[in-house]
């Protein structure tokens, strides 16, 4: 769910981000989080200027009251300030008011991706269509761990669905289709998306407390500039939050404009994007020929930060290394790149190989095969 704030642009050489009260009038301000209203912010922006966008918009929850658990322990919930609306016209005005500014901002090319509830995502994709984006897919993105319904009542929440539009019916955009089925092991990726809400280390808190009720998983992100963006592209967050997609932006060379009103958010989005780390020019190399295939995908590990892009896997003997990139795929040096199986069966001359079982990961102690690391996954993501 969403906040007024994210947003981001491409990056060559990523920059230390800083809040500032208005952007230049020239200049884009890339890698920065612009403070204020996000309508009043784009309009300070400069026409046909950023490649995509990605918005989480308030939800308009309407929630009735606390929630409680059966245990009389509260639900912490949204029930911030910039997620309450008047009435369901005055979420109607705000939606098209940034739909507007954020068709001007956009470029020809260029494309949007929205996320939201049942509370709004329906109003919201009425919306872009009225302001003539034309809608390419509806993402469902199911949690593995979604929060259960403690009043027994309805159905569990598990999923919030995502829009990702173009500019207009015959508007050209950017679709990384090679990229995503590497990333799901040469099996073409589906709309239906299964990743784990954040949590552990990477759920931002301050006292102990949530700093964001709302903050999207890293791996949710990753997928999303994976697909839609390129190296160096400018991404506007108009709702930047606590700089999930910074932070990404960030890790995959890509520039972002963040536009946030609560200081909380942007004191963590500050620290946390200083804290991001880019990767290496080579593990951002996206497959550009096709792989093999397996049930798991290799993929959702790296997105999920177990593997991630970067990291040197080598057989159990060390006899050879390879990079992994950002899509899942290997780069092992006299060996085309592919996928975890290719490249296992290209080193060793041999007609297929099982990548599971063949390469390690080091995790500072030993050895570990990346089998294993599926298996963990499997089990903290159990439904």
């Amino acid at each position: 769910m969403g906040v007024m704030d994210r947003v981001k642009a491409p990056a060559t050489k990523p920059r230390t981000p800083k809040a500032t009260p208005r952007p230049a009038s020239a200049d884009l301000p890339l890698d920065r989080i612009l403070q204020g209203d996000c309508v009043a912010m784009m309009r300070s922006l400069p026409a046909a200027s950023v490649d995509m966008i990605f918005a989480d918009p308030p939800y308009n929850l309407q929630l009735g009251g606390d929630l409680h658990r059966p245990d009389g322990s509260q639900v912490d919930a949204v029930n911030d300030e910039w997620d309450k609306f008047d009435s369901l016209a005055t979420y109607d005005r705000f939606t098209h008011a940034w739909l507007k500014e954020a068709k001007r901002i956009l470029k020809p090319g260029g494309s949007i991706w929205v996320i939201g509830s049942y509370h709004n995502i329906f109003r919201v994709g009425a919306a872009l269509q009225d302001q003539g984006y034309w809608i390419l897919n509806d993402i469902v993105w199911r949690k593995a761990n979604p929060m259960p319904n403690f009043k027994g009542t309805r159905f569990t929440n598990a999923h919030e669905t995502l829009i990702w539009a173009s500019m207009g019916e015959k508007a050209r955009y950017t679709f990384n289709y090679r990229a995503m089925k590497t990333l799901n092991d040469e099996l073409q990726m589906r709309s239906d998306w299964l990743i784990p809400i954040c949590g552990g280390q990477e759920r931002l808190k301050k006292g102990g407390a949530k700093v964001h009720p709302t903050q999207k998983p890293e791996a949710l992100l990753y997928r999303i500039l994976l697909a839609c963006s390129n190296p160096g592209d400018v991404i506007l967050d108009p709702f930047f939050g606590t700089g999930t997609t910074g932070a990404v932006a960030k890790r995959l060379g890509r520039h972002f404009i963040g536009i946030e009103r609560e200081d909380d958010y942007i004191a963590a989005a500050l620290e946390r994007i200083e804290m991001a780390l880019p990767l290496d020019e080579s593990a951002v190399k996206t497959m550009m020929a096709p792989t093999a295939a397996t049930r798991v995908a290799f993929g959702t590990l790296v997105e999920g930060g177990l593997v991630p892009p970067g990291s040197v896997l080598t057989d159990a003997k060390r006899r050879w290394k390879a990079v992994v990139r950002v899509d899942g795929s290997l780069d092992c040096e006299g060996q085309d790149a592919g996928s975890i199986h290719k490249v296992g069966a290209g080193v060793q001359g041999a007609p297929s190989c099982n990548g599971w079982t063949f390469w390690h990961v080091d995790d500072g102690k030993q050895l570990r095969v990346i089998d294993a690391v599926r298996q963990d996954w499997l089990l903290a993501n159990e439904a």
